[in-house]
């Protein structure tokens, strides 16, 4: 998302470079959606991909709406936007194939059933290959896999934002139905890198600077927790960054975050993460420093377009 203008400007040179570095590191999960800046963000990942299609696991998502469409309701789940959001992706991208294919949000006013049936013929038709959701409760996530089994949740996990997948039956109703979680925004949507201290450094068009836990109050409070975190990744050898990541690694081998690096340098940071090795008792002085519910502020702005 953040290499189509999400926290500010993207570099499509860089972007492509960036894709690409990872595929050469083993990174080869790949995630995007329609929504991601009108289309451009899958654009920018068919170029990217273009002629290494084999080396990737590619994901994208749908139900947000783009363009106008945006203007008349924000979340689509209907049975015909689901065939024809697929076919739209499908030419973005420039695949025959989407192998992750995600319910971006679920549309209140259409039976999960309903959306999820649509989604199962796109596998029928050889136009995706697995199925997921994204920010499902655990009722929702259970009614759509009755109708088809659902590969992966898409949902914010992070040592900032726990709450909603630890303490809501999400965790237990994916492991007991074998569903991987993939945790957007692992890393804070930033706070948690150590390299954000004010909204006034951030771009016009970062959407961070509507966000609660951006605000003066609740980030100065977020950056003092940061700035333990930091303290005992030093320790490590590692960056804030870096511990940050390998927490949410060390929640479990079905749980598989997508840190959003928009440089070559960053991705080689978030990619060192699955080296770091802390001790019981570094874990456990984590554990002290960002414990359940630390980070001030919610979570989202109460705007479903906010959130990745």
């Amino acid at each position: 998302m953040g290499m189509s203008g999400g926290y500010g400007a993207g570099d499509e040179r860089e972007s492509i470079a960036t894709i690409q570095r990872a595929l050469e590191l083993g990174i080869t999960f790949l995630d995007t959606a329609d929504s991601y800046n009108e289309g451009h963000n899958e654009g920018l990942v068919g170029r990217a991909i273009r002629d290494r299609r084999d080396r990737v696991f590619l994901a994208s998502k749908f139900g947000r709406g783009i363009g106008d469409e945006v203007v008349h309701r924000q979340i689509f789940g209907k049975p015909d936007y689901v065939r024809s959001a697929c076919e739209a992706s499908l030419r973005r991208l420039g695949v025959d194939v989407i192998d992750l294919y995600y319910q971006h949000r679920v549309d209140p006013t259409v039976p999960i059933e309903e959306t999820v049936g649509a989604m199962a013929e796109l596998v029928g038709a050889g136009k995706v290959r697995y199925l997921g959701l994204s920010e499902a409760n655990a009722e929702q996530i259970r009614r759509a896999y009755a109708i088809h089994p659902i590969a992966a949740l898409e949902s914010e996990y992070s040592l900032f934002s726990r709450s909603n997948i630890e303490d809501n039956g999400v965790l237990p109703a994916l492991r007991e139905l074998g569903v991987a979680l993939v945790p957007y925004s692992p890393l804070g949507r930033g706070i948690l890198t150590g390299t954000v201290r004010s909204v006034d450094a951030m771009e016009p068009g970062d959407v961070r600077r509507h966000h609660p836990r951006f605000q003066p109050e609740n980030l100065t409070k977020n950056v003092a927790v940061v700035e333990a975190l930091a303290a005992l990744a030093t320790e490590l050898g590692a960056t804030p960054t870096q511990l940050a990541l390998a927490w949410v690694l060390a929640q479990g081998d079905d749980i598989i975050p997508i840190p959003g690096s928009k440089s070559v340098r960053h991705l080689e940071e978030n990619a060192a993460a699955v080296d770091l090795a802390p001790s019981p008792a570094q874990w456990a002085r984590l554990a002290e420093i960002a414990p359940k519910g630390i980070a001030a502020g919610r979570r989202d702005s109460r705007n479903s377009l906010v959130t990745t």
